[in-house]
């Protein structure tokens, strides 16, 4: 469970305080998510609402780990090609991962929040089968959101002259606003999850001062 909590505290640093991804930092967090997808393979790992979260969180960080190599070749080019399918598909793996990463870790600290005030009254809420419903919900709404942003590369295709139904042009426009919305709302709602967390987590630090 000690490391289970050090890479707790790692996720925290990399999703909900460094402010922009970082090559290094990403190798550090896949390697570290390696490690504790087989130390949860372990039978003598409990089975709690929390675990599930952790689980969730490593997955996310190994199924788009390979990601990390085009911000390496990225980095080497110097300057970021003009927007193309494959870059985009590169940029949304990242995107995935950091934000399912992030909701994750505010559940985790949400739950600890209604541990440490709430135990009795949160038990029926606290459970594995909760953990993995919500974890589920993240999972979609964030794969939602990535091939709506994929979507929006196609833009500048003729789609039509393709031989593509015409409602396929207003889906497209469709996901065209709908990008530009959720963008609007990503930085606020992003530095929104940031003080809820501080919030939790000061609460949860001075209760249990002395």
């Amino acid at each position: 469970m000690k490391d289970l909590r050090r890479y707790l505290v790692f996720k925290y640093l990399q999703y909900l305080i460094l402010p922009f991804p970082n090559v290094v930092i990403s190798l550090l967090g896949l390697c570290a998510s390696s490690y504790v997808t087989l130390l949860l393979m372990s039978p003598n790992i409990s089975r709690k609402s929390t675990v599930v979260f952790i689980q969730n969180v490593a997955r996310a960080d190994i199924l788009v780990g390979f990601s990390v190599f085009a911000m390496i070749q990225d980095a080497s080019q110097g300057e970021r090609s003009s927007c193309s399918f494959q870059t985009a598909l590169w940029q949304n793996f990242q995107t995935a991962n950091a934000h399912i990463s992030s909701l994750l870790l505010s559940c985790v600290s949400l739950e600890a929040f209604l541990i440490t005030f709430l135990p009795a009254e949160t038990r029926h809420v606290r459970t594995v089968r909760s953990a993995r419903v919500a974890s589920k919900f993240i999972w979609t709404s964030v794969i939602v959101e990535c091939i709506i942003y994929q979507l929006e590369c196609l833009k500048d295709l003729n789609i039509t002259s393709l031989g593509a139904p015409k409602y396929t042009l207003v889906l497209l426009n469709f996901c065209n606003g709908a990008a530009a919305l959720m963008r609007w709302f990503i930085y606020p709602i992003g530095l929104l999850l940031r003080i809820i967390n501080v919030y939790l987590f000061y609460k949860i630090f001075f209760s249990r001062s002395p």
